[in-house]
């Protein structure tokens, strides 16, 4: 019987960086889009795909994401007290959602690194780690799509996009070979191999990894048997690649839209579009950006 994934893995500990000064007394993950930080999206995506334990793997800093998930005992009384249900309602869903953990990477070495951190956490079973930097709108959830591909094959699966043109060079690149599953024959992979950042003219594919992933729990002993790769970090694409040799893993081509919250004009979108979607936002914020001069 293939073990069921109950805990996902949030590596959180990153400097932010490319939002400096705004990460400099905040985490990125908290950085909000249109209303709900970063990685509140992140962790609604596991809730809504069956998951309910979340391991948060944060660094200095970082106690802010721990505040958001905590009870906030002197806001709800003083909500409470002005009668603003609604507005309490939304704290109160926020610090019931999850049965949160957290563990410490005290120095930035790598994502690799960082989902080994939460090994303790994990146990000897399946895990999903999901980067909150890729916001994914989808119909089903993109960690539930994964789910499905493990649950039907016991293995390794990781999410991957088309990339267009030298974009690739900014992602882990697969060679793969399609694989019939529910009918369809181009959505779901079997990975041969894969390269980190590869030159577009080395780029075995323009299939992307992206930041969901479902992993069985041999990648712990890989994640321990690799040197540190590119900036002297110990990286996950390196670790699944040595996965590889002993371990089917399969890349998902998932249905939805990803935008890349970690860099400046992938946040600028996401922010313009998830405010379209709303319901009480979309209309008004719609006319008013018909009515800018561009």
């Amino acid at each position: 019987m293939i073990p069921k994934v109950r805990k996902a893995v949030f590596p959180a500990a990153g400097l932010g960086t490319r939002f400096l000064p705004a990460t400099k007394a905040q985490p990125k993950e908290m950085l909000p889009l249109v209303d709900k930080p970063l990685i509140q999206y992140g962790v609604e995506e596991a809730i809504h795909s069956g998951i309910q334990n979340i391991i948060i793997v944060t660094g200095r800093g970082k106690t802010a994401i721990e505040d958001h998930f905590d009870v906030a005992f002197e806001l709800e009384h003083a909500l409470e007290a002005k009668g603003k249900k609604e507005l309490l309602k939304i704290v109160r869903d926020v610090s019931d959602m999850i049965d949160v953990s957290y563990v410490r990477q005290k120095e930035a070495l790598g994502l690799g690194h960082a989902v080994h951190r939460a090994k303790e956490l994990v146990g000897n079973e399946p895990f999903a780690v999901v980067l909150s930097d890729d916001v994914i709108d989808s119909e089903i959830p993109c960690i539930r799509q994964l789910l499905d591909v493990y649950e039907f094959y016991g293995a390794s699966v990781v999410a991957l996009m088309e990339v267009p043109g030298d974009a690739i060079s900014s992602y882990g690149a697969v060679d793969a070979e399609p694989v019939s599953h529910n009918s369809g024959k181009d959505r779901l992979f079997r990975i041969r191999n894969m390269v980190e950042k590869p030159k577009p003219s080395e780029a075995p594919s323009n299939l992307a990894i992206i930041g969901r992933y479902v992993l069985t729990p041999e990648v712990f002993e890989s994640i321990e048997s690799i040197e540190p790769g590119s900036g002297g970090e110990i990286q996950l694409t390196d670790a699944l690649k040595h996965l590889l040799r002993n371990r089917p893993i399969y890349g998902y081509r998932f249905e939805g839209t990803r935008y890349d919250a970690g860099d400046k004009l992938g946040f600028l979108k996401a922010t313009v579009e998830f405010a379209l979607h709303r319901h009480d936002l979309g209309a008004p914020f719609r006319e008013y950006l018909k009515q800018l001069k561009l």
